[in-house]
């Protein structure tokens, strides 16, 4: 009995205080909150990027973009029609600017009349930081993959060698095709081990195909991946012999949190 009773004692000491709590807070707008306001962006429509966006292509030059190789010289690639091409054997390319946390939105297609099967088939590479020349840096693939077997970690909007696609979205060859991605940048101690790794979110086509993805270090051919200390980076795309195609490429930069 004694143990019921103050079971019950303390039943209705908790349903007390509950009802004292709500009763503390008797006004909607005791839980609103207005300040600080986000900042008004205007939002991106099919040719235009957002207000606060770095634009990295406008369709008539690439000013914005330098050699990898010899980066004090300007991109080489082919610029007609409001659309940019690689210039096979002239090498790698990459934003003129650095960045670190971003939001990008880049358009890409692969020639109609593509030949090859496998990775020789419209390759090319979006490297969402570029740590160095040739193809250091963290890549998300480029590919033909409608009826082209190759290996998964390797085929389109894969994180290459790393992080195999949630579904293969790839529309056909001679169209355009659209990756959005959230990069956040890895973080660094003092004495250049990792802090934190770098994660990326990438939508291949308007379907999600990176979740938040963390990386286990850079893009290599052969190997395991592994990170090496550095600072911003530009954005590199990647000559692989192939006449892929690029367009409406903007990039916004995220605050990042203390």
């Amino acid at each position: 009995m004694t143990f019921t009773y103050r079971a019950r004692t303390a039943g209705l000491f908790a349903m007390l205080l509950c009802s004292i709590g709500a009763q503390a807070q008797t006004k909607p707008e005791e839980t609103e909150v207005w300040r600080p306001e986000p900042t008004r962006v205007t939002p991106a429509t099919a040719t235009h990027a957002p207000s606060d966006a770095v634009v990295l292509f406008d369709g008539a030059n690439l000013n914005e973009w330098v050699s990898t190789a010899v980066p004090d010289k300007p991109a080489t690639w082919t610029v007609a029609n409001g659309v940019f091409t690689v210039r096979p054997g002239s090498g790698n390319i990459q934003t003129r600017r650095q960045f670190g946390d971003y939001q990008l939105h880049l358009e890409w297609r692969i020639p109609p009349d593509i030949k090859g099967t496998g990775q020789d088939r419209g390759n090319s590479g979006l490297f969402l930081a570029s740590t160095g020349a040739g193809d250091r840096g963290y890549e998300l693939q480029i590919l033909d993959c409608v009826n082209n077997k190759t290996y998964v970690n390797g085929q389109a909007a894969s994180i290459y060698k790393q992080s195999i696609p949630l579904v293969n979205a790839c529309a056909g060859a001679g169209e355009w095709q659209t990756y959005d991605v959230i990069w956040t940048a890895p973080r660094f101690a003092n004495d250049g081990s990792l802090a934190s790794p770098a994660y990326v979110t990438a939508l291949h086509n308007g379907v999600l195909v990176q979740n938040h993805v963390a990386l286990r270090g850079e893009t290599v051919y052969v190997g395991k991946p592994s990170y090496t200390k550095h600072g911003r980076a530009p954005i590199k795309l990647q000559d692989h012999g192939h006449l892929v195609s690029f367009r409406n490429a903007w990039v916004r930069e995220l605050e990042t949190a203390n």
